[in-house]
């Protein structure tokens, strides 16, 4: 899932990037601007599933590392500290934990030597799991996934977009992305259109060179809210998951073997999904849905 392109560090990935080619989100946060009818707010956790309470007592500091410059998830705030979804996220956890915490940002292609030479205990910063990095770190949980969505102009909206709904119809998609390989496996009868990256495929689709784009639901939320798509667009038909093609999810990644930190992640949050923090810090954020 891709909204931060040609960011693969060689075998690290952000959650938005199982392959090169889309854009990193606005380097301003738009302002919110909710979207019509009840905000979706994905649940990653199953109430059946409730995670053991780990003995707490044996942890006294958590080191979590960030990355610079990855907003909304991570950025520097007016006060010069760390802020973003992930950074509130962390301190969440510190809280409900009980433990004190430090955040430190470094630049992303430095997180993963950081954590395996001891220099921190934990990454929160969008992190995809994939098969190379659970060769070198532990994940906890999942606590969000970037889906695939179609967008629409206003005058051409569909509640729900199937394959056959979309046979002679145009469809952009940036070239080379697991979203393009998507489409070629299961929308075998539209039209597709590759672009070279996100400023042309959207520019594609508010002149009405294609009549839907198909890329990460994150960044291309962000982009219907902001003042680059001239208001001209939304979603059509719901969210793609497909963990195949667009990833396992972003997880909190630890030190291999760190069993009693990971299972304070798990426990953690949970805590903050059943408690409705996690709901909260979501819709802060989110308030267009990329779900």
């Amino acid at each position: 899932m891709t909204f931060a392109g040609g960011l693969a560090h060689a075998q690290i990935e952000k959650p938005s990037t199982p392959t090169p080619g889309a854009a990193k989100p606005s380097q301003s946060v738009p302002k919110p601007v909710a979207e019509p009818g009840p905000q979706a707010v994905p649940g990653f956790w199953d109430p059946r599933r409730r995670p053991d309470r780990p003995d707490l007592s044996r942890l006294s500091v958590i080191r979590f590392l960030t990355e610079t410059d990855y907003p909304p998830f991570n950025f520097t705030g007016p006060d010069g500290n760390p802020a973003g979804f992930n950074v509130d996220l962390a301190r969440m956890i510190c809280d409900e934990i009980k433990v004190t915490c430090t955040i430190q940002m470094r630049r992303f292609e430095t997180l993963v030597d950081a954590i395996t030479s001891n220099r921190g205990d934990a990454i929160i910063a969008s992190l995809a799991v994939t098969p190379q990095l659970r060769a070198k770190l532990d994940f906890s949980d999942p606590y969000y996934r970037a889906p695939a969505r179609f967008v629409s102009r206003k005058d051409s909206v569909m509640r729900e977009v199937r394959p056959e709904f979309l046979e002679g119809r145009k469809v952009g998609v940036i070239g080379g992305t697991s979203h393009e390989a998507y489409l070629k496996a299961m929308f075998t009868d539209a039209e597709l259109h590759a672009y070279p990256n996100d400023e042309t495929l959207r520019t594609a689709l508010r002149r009405g060179e294609v009549d839907f784009i198909f890329g990460d639901a994150i960044s291309l939320a962000f982009w219907i809210n902001g003042t680059d798509s001239g208001d001209c667009c939304v979603f059509s038909g719901g969210p793609f998951v497909e963990s195949r093609y667009f990833g396992e999810g972003v997880g909190i990644a630890v030190r291999k073997g760190n069993d009693l930190l990971r299972q304070a992640m798990n426990w953690a949050l949970f805590r903050l999904w059943e408690k409705g923090r996690y709901t909260d810090l979501w819709l802060r954020y989110f308030s267009v849905s990329p779900f």
